[in-house]
């Protein structure tokens, strides 16, 4: 059963901004760390970044560092986690996955959403 559901994907210009959403139940998502993955056709998917289920650490691959940020809101009844992208690069081209991790973001999470489609046309 998909627990996170991500939105906000689409078509944006290199050089533009784009924020993506997930939205999952509190129960359990308020105690997992939190973050997004990617893939692009015939590659596998990649880490982008995450954020500590306690909201005080983030870490990021080295291509998008510096560029896209990991927030998380915390609700009565849902956590919401963004993604916001800045400075796009056709290279930025994938599908993003929510994930969530019970334990370490260093392991592979636990649980994905279905995914949104970034296009970043040059």
């Amino acid at each position: 059963q998909e627990q996170l559901v991500e939105s906000g994907g689409g078509l944006v210009q290199a050089g533009g901004s784009l924020r993506l959403s997930c939205t999952a139940p509190g129960q359990p998502f308020s105690t997992y760390s939190m973050g997004w993955h990617r893939q692009t056709p015939g590659k596998e998917r990649e880490f982008v970044g995450s954020i500590s289920w306690t909201g005080g650490s983030t870490y990021y691959s080295d291509a998008v560092k510096g560029r896209f940020t990991v927030t998380r809101d915390i609700g009565k009844d849902t956590v919401t986690v963004y993604l916001q992208m800045n400075s796009l690069k056709p290279k930025d081209t994938a599908v993003y996955y929510c994930t969530a991790y019970s334990q370490s973001v260093m392991q592979l999470p636990d649980c994905w959403g279905q995914g949104t489609l970034v296009i970043v046309s040059s």
